[in-house]
């Protein structure tokens, strides 16, 4: 591609994320300082070339997703946050009262305000998640409540109601044995080691140790699933606010998509995916309507996919660069 029509296609693509406008040639003579006639000869050759398109109620054109592929590969440069932008994320990142995994779901909610777009964070905990206590704590005659906690603090709690043949200080007693002898496994491997060494220490020692081993086992269960997924989303509204979106029709469309929690898990980066990434159109699996940028975290035992959603005429240069500034700031130095 010639310079010109590199600087031609990088003004389009720019115009229209600013105004949802369709670009015409006199708009950007000036710019470019070339004719009118010029300056739509060069449109028409980034047309054929399947970088623009015409929109059928003007003569103006407008990006395509190969038109935003090319900008986004060649053309753009990531913008830096403002004084504004990074006083509020590093207010997050060195609140040390907060848990880890509520500075990333903050971190999330600050980039939905800054950008204005909606945004999802999908986490999973480490294999470092490791099992730090197990509590039973009685609420009524025939009901106890699980308490379980891991070292990076995490705490669920699973209510039972007891069997009529089970004694509470049964529960009490197998809850001191998995405590003498499972603090310190990692959280995933909690299910197995219940199996295999403490289901027969018990059976010797406690009556109903059937009905007791497996309300522990649900118990783990539960809190494993829970806890090795995450999912927290901010904005959700946000996209439906833009232009694109002006019928009923297509709002309920994106707004389905975004209740439907296996679709929202698909959002979430592949393996040995690193830096930032940048999905268009048909390329999001989400929305053939919407571009969807993500990177990846893995910081002191957690890890996930920071994901932003917008139109495909998102700000790709603010976008990206406030992603690169997330991805330093939440990446263990081992993993930069």
């Amino acid at each position: 591609m010639e310079e010109r029509q590199k600087k031609l296609l990088k003004e389009i693509v720019e115009s229209y994320i600013k105004t949802v406008k369709p670009v015409g040639s006199k708009s950007l003579c000036e710019k470019l300082k070339c004719s009118s006639a010029t300056i739509r000869n060069e449109m028409s050759e980034l047309e054929d070339l399947g970088l623009l398109e015409k929109n059928h109620v003007s003569s103006g054109r407008i990006p395509s997703e190969k038109g935003y592929r090319y900008y986004v590969e060649n053309l753009m440069r990531p913008k830096e946050l403002t004084g504004d932008d990074v006083l509020k994320l590093q207010t997050i990142f060195r609140n040390n009262d907060l848990q880890l995994s509520d500075t990333i779901n903050q971190c999330v909610e600050i980039i939905s305000e800054i950008t204005n777009y909606t945004s999802i964070v999908l986490g999973k905990k480490s294999h470092t998640n490791t099992l730090q206590q197990v509590s039973i704590i009685p609420i009524k005659d025939d009901k106890i409540v699980a308490l379980v906690c891991t070292d990076h603090g995490t705490v669920q709690n699973r209510q039972f109601t007891l069997p009529k043949h089970v004694k509470m200080e049964e529960l009490v007693k197998t809850s001191e044995i998995i405590n003498k002898m499972l603090i310190g496994t990692p959280i995933d491997e909690v299910s197995e080691r219940l199996e295999y060494d403490i289901k027969p220490i018990i059976s010797k020692r406690i009556e109903q140790y059937e009905s007791v081993y497996h309300i522990f086992m649900e118990a783990f269960q539960n809190f494993a699933s829970n806890v090795q997924e995450n999912i927290h989303l901010s904005g959700k509204y946000k996209l439906i606010e833009k232009p694109e979106y002006d019928n009923v029709e297509e709002i309920r469309k994106i707004t389905s998509k975004f209740e439907d929690v296996d679709l929202i898990k698909k959002i979430e980066e592949k393996k040995n995916q690193k830096g930032i990434n940048i999905y268009i159109g048909e390329e999001s699996e989400f929305d053939p309507n919407v571009t969807v940028i993500k990177t990846t975290y893995h910081y002191h035992g957690e890890e996930g996919t920071i994901a932003i959603i917008g139109p495909k005429r998102m700000e790709y240069d603010r976008v990206v660069g406030l992603l690169s500034y997330i991805n330093k700031n939440l990446n263990d130095e081992s993993e930069e």
